[in-house]
């Protein structure tokens, strides 16, 4: 990466602090709760793998777009979400306070005036990351498979293919969105149920559907002909979900499969099965 640069923001309570400490053990330097009236300032020193983070503790945030359109490199705007509930409960759970609790006058006012504040920033992140269901361990693979200091150029696009359960809700971040819940389950056969679209039996059922060929075919003809054009547009990520019912069997052998084939391509490819481990239905 040359002189990359990251704007990481979002909502209270979504891995912020947790995100800070990946950055930095990735070698990027860190400046926490900028106040956004200083942003301008930053723009002529940007020399270093650099990342700001810049919420609702900095103040007004109006200003935050006109000083990023100035900086001489242009940043990632990196954007870290969660539901309502999981917020309210992760600071049920913590003794911080939310930086708009007193001004909202309690915990639930606080979220909904932070999301207004935070509206424009995340309808212009480059990444947004719904660490909803992120474990810890999660969030810090998922940023350092993206912002480590030793891939490849900055301008080469990383596909993320997720698979998921429906069940569970779609990934925030997904770019495209692929339902195979039409293949035939391997959770109706007894001796597959417990198993996962990563184990040879199942990936063998599954391919005794005659539609799953069909489906790989069309599914990588399409993704591999888009590639190149999300690239023009200078998109940096780009994550393709795949879904089934729970998430465990079908949507995971077919995002092995794609990503397996993305990669023989030579695109920079990334492989998560976000639902396989929770529960067998």
């Amino acid at each position: 990466m040359k002189n990359p640069l990251v704007l990481l923001t979002g909502m209270s309570g979504a891995g912020k602090s947790l995100a800070a400490s990946v950055f930095e053990d990735i070698g990027w330097t860190v400046i926490d709760n900028l106040p956004a009236a200083w942003m301008q300032l930053l723009g002529p020193v940007v020399d270093r793998p650099l990342c700001i983070i810049c919420d609702t503790r900095g103040g007004d945030l109006a200003g935050v777009h006109a000083a990023i359109t100035n900086w001489k490199v242009k940043p990632t705007v990196v954007f870290l979400d969660a539901t309502d509930e999981v917020l309210v409960r992760r600071f049920k759970e913590t003794r911080r306070s939310h930086p708009m609790f007193t001004v909202s006058g309690g915990i639930i006012p606080a979220i909904v005036a932070e999301r207004h504040a935070l509206s424009s920033l995340k309808a212009e992140s480059d990444v947004t990351i719904d660490t909803t269901v992120l474990t810890a361990l999660q969030l810090r693979q998922a940023l350092r498979q993206r912002f480590s200091l030793d891939q490849a150029s900055e301008s080469s696009l990383i596909v993320s293919v997720v698979s998921f359960g429906f069940k569970h809700g779609s990934p925030l971040d997904a770019d495209l969105v692929f339902d195979v819940r039409f293949l035939q389950n391997p959770f109706y056969v007894a001796e597959l149920r417990l198993h996962s679209g990563l184990d040879e039996d199942v990936q063998h059922y599954i391919d005794t559907d005659e539609r799953t060929s069909v489906l790989l075919q069309k599914l990588s003809d399409l993704v591999e002909w888009t590639i190149p054009h999300y690239s023009d547009e200078g998109k940096a990520y780009l994550t393709i979900a795949i879904g089934c019912t729970g998430g465990r069997h079908r949507s995971v052998y077919i995002a092995e499969r794609l990503g397996a084939h993305l990669r023989d391509a030579g695109v920079r490819t990334i492989i998560d099965h976000r639902d396989v481990n929770k529960g067998h239905q």
